[in-house]
């Protein structure tokens, strides 16, 4: 999530956090820096012809963009507008090294925002993480983490398996934070988007998973996203600091298999996909709300899946926009884009919201409200893949 903090720096947008953004985590190293990577991209005859135009229309040169382009972080190869989004599969670029060095939050400051406006109730007590119990892939079946490459390096976010109603059954929709995917107001798409469910499904120590094979840090594969959609609000608005386009903090991603898979669907393969509920009640009628994430931030080393359940307040940011929920949680930095789940009237569980951002010490999480826009986003990209 996004800590809450003053204007930083436009190279330290990377932290894909909004107000403090507390929910994505980045590593202070370059992509250079940083283990040799695969550049290798699939052979011209699988890249989608709409995916070429795109790249030539901004002056990208395919070949160059194989043999790591990518890593170009310049204004004018930072793809922003949002019919821009490209993430052409690098096979093998998130390995289980990569995966572990993604996890390293960029060192918050120590202000808070101040001066709340419009609609804000008491601040919440704490409410301490507490770690889900492995497996994953059986305790939290929806879950897993967001690995993605930005101009400081490679960062993490968390995520959830989400329904798609032209799919019943079959989805391939991920939610997670706009921060997650865009870095808003002065940046672009971020690259190399990549989705894993249930990571580290036995919760294993950091130590231990130098030696874990990959089939059990991603038990379900790597999963790319091949379109991902966040709000106007957020590409037009978004920041790292003060809150500015958190009421709009959300995206969808549609992904595919690193390596073509079984045929199956992410919502086949993993078991499990929520409703999202673009209706649900203010926040004094529900009595609690669930959030889950895989924090990263400091005393958190982003390798283990945890939740924190509390009844929801209300926070506004900015008095002319939607009030945004707010919860008690210790989750850091890495636990942004995480699912908040609340039961429906059905009594099934349903995603209302995602962790947006949270105050630099910790303590509280908020998330949007998920209304018409939310709704836009879902159905556009829902839309596009309807019968594939």
């Amino acid at each position: 999530m996004r800590r809450m903090r003053p204007t930083l720096a436009a190279a330290s947008i990377a932290v894909a956090l909004a107000l403090t953004a507390t929910a994505c985590g980045g590593d202070e190293k370059t992509a250079a820096d940083g283990p040799k990577l695969p550049t290798s991209l699939p052979t011209d005859g699988l890249i989608p012809d709409d995916l070429k135009d795109r790249l030539k229309e901004h002056g990208i040169d395919l070949d160059k963009w194989r043999d790591g382009e990518w890593k170009n972080w310049d204004r004018e190869t930072w793809l922003r507008e949002a019919r821009d989004y490209i993430n052409p599969i690098i096979e093998g670029l998130w390995n289980p090294d990569r995966m572990r060095d993604a996890e390293k939050p960029e060192q918050p400051t120590d202000n808070d925002i101040s001066g709340d406006q419009g609609v804000t109730d008491p601040t919440p007590a704490r409410v301490s993480a507490r770690p889900v119990s492995p497996p994953y892939r059986s305790s939290a079946p929806e879950a897993g983490k967001v690995f993605f490459d930005g101009p400081k390096g490679s960062m993490v976010c968390s995520a959830t398996v989400v329904k798609d109603p032209a799919n019943p059954g079959k989805s391939n929709l991920v939610w997670t934070a706009g921060h997650c995917v865009h870095a808003g107001s002065k940046g672009g798409w971020y690259r190399n988007i990549a989705f894993v469910p249930s990571y580290n499904d036995g919760a294993r120590p950091s130590g231990a998973l130098e030696s874990t094979p990959k089939e059990q840090v991603a038990p379900h594969g790597v999963w790319w996203a091949d379109w991902a959609q966040t709000s106007d609000q957020w590409i037009a608005q978004g920041a790292t600091s003060g809150g500015r386009g958190a009421p709009y903090d959300f995206a969808v991603v549609h992904v595919t298999p690193e390596k073509g898979g079984t045929g199956k669907s992410l919502e086949e393969t993993v078991g499990s996909a929520l409703e999202v509920d673009f209706d649900a009640p203010a926040a004094a009628k529900i009595d609690r709300l669930r959030a889950t994430g895989y924090p990263a931030g400091p005393p958190f080393d982003g390798q283990r899946m945890f939740q924190c359940a509390d009844r929801p307040g209300r926070l506004s940011v900015k008095a002319d926009q939607p009030t945004m929920y707010r919860i008690g949680c210790t989750m850091t930095a890495g636990s942004s884009g995480g699912g908040w789940i609340a039961e429906g009237a059905d009594g099934k569980p349903a995603l209302v919201s995602n962790t947006s951002i949270g105050p630099v010490s910790a303590g509280w999480l908020a998330g949007p409200r998920l209304g018409a826009e939310a709704k836009g986003v879902y159905e556009a990209v829902s839309k596009k893949f309807a019968g594939r």
